[in-house]
């Protein structure tokens, strides 16, 4: 289960590793209803291996996103930021069950590099909580806005008839930068100018392996 900030310390340390191995191992579910649902398209075969690199990326950002989002509700100080991360961890949950769905319809995989992928965004997101609430919040909104960047350039390369996966993105891309609105308006700082850039090389790295393994 998810922790909450109602219980310890232990207990919240105990639900994040229990999340942790869910998000690495565990096939995700979602709550809502898949946007993609009752569409579909007959691709090519290089519109489907373009398609799938590109969701593969996709997926391996949801995983991203949940590592973050558990880290940081895990080191958050204030009670209502750490239900705030962990609703947003749920949201991500979401798209990452969508993500692994179309993953599976193309017939190709996820990303065989999961685990170094969240121990990487967990221990960034811990850096960001151990810094305070007002930047890990920052934190949150330079990253929403980048990977909304990135989806909407997704929506640029995806193939015109591969409506599932554009419904998909689209909604994600929607509920992105709803996230960073949300950061934004709970006190979010803005970020020293070097730590974006860092977090867009990084991210340039990340995408550039996940597109292929």
């Amino acid at each position: 289960m998810h922790p909450t900030h109602a219980h310890s310390p232990m207990d919240r340390l105990i639900g994040v590793l229990d999340a942790g191995l869910r998000t690495v191992f565990a096939r995700p579910k979602a709550s809502r209803a898949n946007p993609a649902t009752g569409m579909a398209a007959e691709l090519g075969k290089q519109e489907k291996q373009l398609s799938a690199a590109l969701m593969r990326v996709n997926h391996v950002g949801e995983i991203c996103a949940q590592a973050l989002y558990q880290s940081q509700a895990l080191f958050s100080r204030q009670p209502a930021l750490q239900a705030h991360f962990e609703q947003a961890a749920k949201d991500e949950l979401d798209h990452l069950a969508w993500t692994q769905q179309r993953l599976d319809e193309l017939g190709s995989h996820a990303s065989h590099l999961a685990p170094l992928w969240y121990g990487g965004a967990f221990a960034i997101g811990a850096l960001a909580g151990l810094a305070g609430d007002r930047w890990s919040l920052g934190f949150v909104v330079e990253t929403e806005r980048q990977v909304e960047a990135h989806l909407a350039s997704h929506l640029d390369r995806l193939p015109a008839a591969d409506l599932s996966s554009r419904a998909i993105v689209n909604q994600m891309r929607l509920e992105e930068a709803e996230h960073a609105a949300e950061a934004e308006q709970s006190g979010a700082a803005a970020l020293p100018a070097p730590v974006p850039q860092l977090m867009r090389a990084a991210a340039r790295v990340m995408t550039s392996v996940a597109h292929y393994v």
